[in-house]
């Protein structure tokens, strides 16, 4: 169940990392910059639930995306140059759909306890929200 736990805060801190190089490639002056920050800081919030809930279970938590979370975040900033806003919304919504959602569901599967498990279901949620913004600014 930790590891389980431990597999999500990684990819917390992933999207972390992700909106952070969204942020700095956005104009000072757009809209979309001071959400994604504010989505960034949901995410902040959840690694640190998500921290916590580790610690209870006497586990330790992970502090960064991990190795394969680095590699992952690197090859995406060699590969994919989002250029513009409707660009960099596109980006966000594959990574929470893909790697927030999607991954998150899949992790979770029979694996956690039931608090754990309304932890996942809440941070879910919002990510649902977040996807539902993105693809509103997108349209």
């Amino acid at each position: 169940m930790i590891k389980t736990l431990n597999q999500l805060l990684q990819g917390q801190y992933m999207g972390v990392h992700a909106y952070e190089e969204f942020i700095k490639n956005l104009e000072d002056s757009s809209p979309l910059r001071s959400r994604f920050m504010t989505i960034q800081q949901d995410l902040k919030h959840h690694a640190a639930l998500l921290s916590e809930r580790i610690q209870q279970l006497h586990g330790t938590p992970a502090t960064s995306e991990g190795v394969i979370g680095k590699i992952e975040l690197s090859i995406s900033q060699l590969f994919d140059h989002p250029n513009g806003e409707k660009d960099i919304l596109k980006h966000a919504i594959k990574g929470e759909n893909l790697y927030g959602i999607k991954m998150t569901e899949k992790l979770v599967r029979d694996e956690l306890d039931e608090e754990s498990l309304n932890l996942v279901h809440q941070i879910l949620d919002k990510q649902r929200e977040h996807v539902d913004y993105l693809k509103s600014e997108l349209h």
